[in-house]
Formats: structure tokens, C-alpha cells, sequence
């Protein structure tokens, strides 16, 4: 069994997934790190050197790996579903849950945060940029098999939702 966690950047993907795959007994997998690991590069420094494309195309190629890995809770990057046919591999090949947040509380989270965001990386107006990004994303996020609240998130609830 897989689990995908999808959500826009910031959500909490890493850390509610590293808590549910220690509730599953399941290995924990955050694709940025994978590809990190594959490419020798961070996705940051990745980005700074290649196109957007190439980028995705890469993405896309980490999300095909973990097709043959079993018991694994694996934090999508913040795009990864929404190119291509990334959203439909994953609802294909595992579970898919949705950590929704509002785009005022993304912005709460990634004003502050220490982690550089390329795509965000050289804005001019954070919560406008944010915005408009995840209304372009959200439709893709939507189509996950549960969703769950990023902000009052309930692990039990969860673990009922996901009948295991």
C-alpha cells in the first residue's frame, strides 16, 4: 500500500506524513528529498540551473519510482500533482489525501518560512502570488481519495477515514 499526500507548499505534508507512516508502521518517503538524492542537487539548485519543464519532467520520473515500493506514506512536492498526468498516476497507484488549508494560512506559514520556495522565491506580492497559484492547483488537489483539514488535523480521524 501507498499513500500520497498532496497539498500546496507549506500545508504540512512532510510532517503529518511522517507521523502517519509512523502510525502505519509504514517507511516515510518527501519526493523533494528523493530527487535531491537522484540528481545530486537540491530542488532549489535544480531549478536555478534548468527550466520549469526539465523540472517536471524529473518530478515526474522520482513519482515513478516509488511504483514498486510497498508500505509507504510519501509527501508529494507541491506541483508534482498538478503536471501532466501526475494527479491521475497517484489516485491509480496509492491513496491520495488532500491536507487543505486557505490560501491566508499558507501565506501565514510561508511568509516566515526558512525553507526557500523557488516558485515563490522571487515575489513581489506573497499572498497575491499564493492566491493565484493555488487556485490553479487546488482543482487538481480536490481530486484526492480524502481530504483532511492542515490546520486542525486529526490523526484519528484520519486512521478511521482510511479504514486500516
Amino acid at each position: 500500500m501507498k499513500i500520497y499526500l498532496v497539498g500546496f507548499m507549506g500545508c504540512g505534508k512532510t510532517t503529518i506524513g511522517k507521523r502517519l507512516a509512523s502510525r502505519l508502521g509504514f517507511t516515510f518517503l518527501d519526493t523533494d528529498e528523493l530527487f535531491a538524492i537522484v540528481h545530486k542537487s537540491s530542488v532549489n539548485d535544480f531549478f536555478r540551473l534548468h527550466t520549469e519543464k526539465i523540472f517536471r519532467r524529473e518530478e515526474t520520473n522520482i513519482l515513478h519510482k516509488t511504483e514498486t515500493m510497498d508500505n509507504l506514506v510519501i509527501a508529494t512536492g507541491g506541483g508534482m500533482p498538478c503536471f501532466g498526468d501526475n494527479m491521475q498516476w497517484i489516485l491509480s497507484n496509492g491513496i491520495a489525501i488532500y491536507i487543505e488549508m486557505s490560501p491566508l494560512a499558507l501565506y501565514s506559514r510561508l511568509v516566515n518560512s526558512k525553507t526557500e520556495r523557488p516558485l515563490l522565491s522571487s515575489s513581489d506580492n506573497l499572498k497575491e502570488d499564493i492566491a493565484n497559484l493555488f487556485a490553479q492547483r487546488e482543482p487538481v488537489y480536490q481530486k484526492a481519495h480524502i481530504s483532511v483539514n492542515g490546520i486542525n488535523f486529526d490523526m484519528d480521524d484520519l486512521m478511521n477515514r482510511l479504514s486500516l
